[in-house]
């Protein structure tokens, strides 16, 4: 028998088939050329005494090898190396040890900075976050039993099939209903897309509609995320200063006047991550300025149903009479990160465009899920289950605020969130946020550290603390902690 069938080693703990096994060597000294075209194998009765294994076993292998165009049997002579196999050249000994294909490949490629997104799963017991909604609150079980109804009542071929990649028609004409009544946009099915959330309508819109070199503006800071989508499809990224009354869309207007631009991104209505929102009149010169320069208006509205102490703002795609806007939003805030249904609305022919790309990166949606988020928007409980949150969000608020108004005033300074999900805190100077949020996590508290949240001409030290996704006996023992840990800097 050839030396090499000596060095096969079968794992009898290994969760793979033992012939599995010894078929995937057999192919690995076949590919790298150790077994070269027309070379006899061992008989199965010699090999499986070799491995001391059972007979039909390699019986097994051998038959799968020969399937798939490895092995060649020649009655009454045995079994051999397939004839047409390319030649290789066997490896000598002492050559370099390969490394490990499952870590690195074999190819190059360039990691892109803007695509080092720093991501970190809580598992902490107490959190103020970047402002996510308590799933605690949210109407599971009625979302479960609208899922199973959807995967068990009705045309099931229809309903597990391929479905319209603008997403499910039920949820699509449910969602023109609502938004047309809680956010004042004259829309119809034809005007949404179903996404799987705010950051694939951000794609879309890039991939779609922004070509290398045009140039993007966004707040400073900003949604780092969208930042990076945009860059990835070539755009220039242009930056512009947040007050208090959010982006300064005066130097908007400057910068058109000397160079195209080709999109804005906006959260208009709590401004990422500060929470302002854009007052009456620079709204309707942003669209103004977007109507007389031609510019794209992208309106990510986040957190729209979620305003506490009035009645809040009208997005800028309900006064959009150009077709200019394009208006995002998703139920994550809703009901959890978890469930990846947002929708991206705009003029019917955009829409269209855009589907035919979220079709060649993702076929369509959940639609099982969409429908059953349909059905809750019909029968009202999705509207309900926002009226119990605002209610509990807005006191979660107020405690938080007064939290940090009795217990840190010497250390942060912020103002109120008129909506929301947090708090956008500045902090003293002295402070180092990251170092507070490492020694935090220590006392299993987690916040972000302000990095995302920095920007090169930005005046603050300063971090969103979520409020929402806590309840007030977890809020008090997350400020104590803050409080403890600041105490000691």
């Amino acid at each position: 028998m050839h030396p090499l069938f000596l060095h096969l080693v079968i794992e009898r703990s290994a969760p793979e088939p033992v012939y599995v096994q010894l078929a995937n060597q057999i192919m690995r000294l076949l590919s790298e050329g150790s077994l070269q075209a027309g070379q006899q194998l061992p008989s199965t009765r010699l090999l499986a005494e070799s491995l001391q294994i059972h007979r039909k076993t390699v019986i097994r292998a051998y038959d799968e090898l020969l399937a798939q165009g490895w092995l060649e049997s020649h009655s009454g002579s045995g079994t051999f190396a397939a004839e047409h196999l390319p030649g290789a050249q066997p490896q000598k000994l002492g050559r370099a040890v390969k490394t490990d294909p499952a870590q690195k490949a074999g190819f190059s490629f360039t990691p892109l900075p803007h695509l080092g997104l720093g991501f970190q799963k809580n598992r902490c017991t107490y959190h103020l976050d970047d402002g996510y909604p308590d799933p605690r609150l949210a109407p599971l079980a009625d979302l479960s039993r609208a899922y199973r109804s959807q995967l068990l009542v009705g045309d099931r071929y229809r309903k597990l099939g391929y479905g319209d990649p603008k997403g499910s028609v039920w949820l699509r004409e449910n969602l023109a209903s609502y938004l047309t009544e809680t956010r004042g946009l004259s829309i119809t099915a034809d005007n949404i897309l179903i996404t799987r959330g705010t950051v694939m309508g951000v794609y879309l819109a890039g991939a779609g509609l922004i070509q290398p070199g045009d140039q993007v503006i966004t707040g400073e800071s900003g949604w780092s995320a969208a930042d990076a989508t945009f860059i990835q499809s070539g755009a220039k990224i242009t930056h512009i200063p947040v007050d208090q009354y959010g982006i300064q869309v005066d130097q908007i207007e400057s910068i058109c006047q000397k160079s195209a631009v080709r999109l804005v991104y906006i959260t208009s209505h709590h401004h990422y991550p500060t929470t302002v929102a854009l007052r009456a009149d620079r709204r309707i010169q942003l669209l103004r300025l977007a109507e007389k320069y031609g510019f794209i208006i992208f309106e990510d509205d986040y957190d729209y149903d979620f305003h506490y102490d009035n009645k809040p703002l009208l997005p800028l795609a309900s006064a959009d009479q150009s077709g200019m806007v394009l208006y995002c939003g998703s139920f994550t805030k809703t009901i959890s990160p978890a469930f990846r249904v947002g929708y991206l609305v705009g003029s019917a022919d955009v829409i269209s465009h855009l589907a035919k790309l979220r079709r060649i990166i993702d076929r369509q949606g959940d639609t099982m899920l969409e429908n059953a988020i349909a059905e809750l928007l019909q029968n009202g409980i999705i509207q309900r289950h926002l009226r119990k949150s605002l209610r509990v969000y807005r006191q979660r608020r107020d405690l938080l605020c007064s939290l940090l108004k009795d217990q840190l005033a010497d250390y942060t300074s912020f103002e109120v969130p008129d909506g929301g999900m947090a708090v956008w805190t500045n902090f003293d100077a002295s402070i180092n946020l990251s170092v507070l949020a490492e020694k935090a996590l220590k006392k299993d508290l987690y916040f972000a550290g302000g990095i995302p949240h920095r920007a090169p001409a930005a005046p603050w030290n300063a971090t969103r603390l979520g409020f929402a996704s806590s309840s007030e006996s977890e809020l008090v023992r997350s400020v104590g902690i803050l409080t403890e840990l600041i105490k000691k800097f």
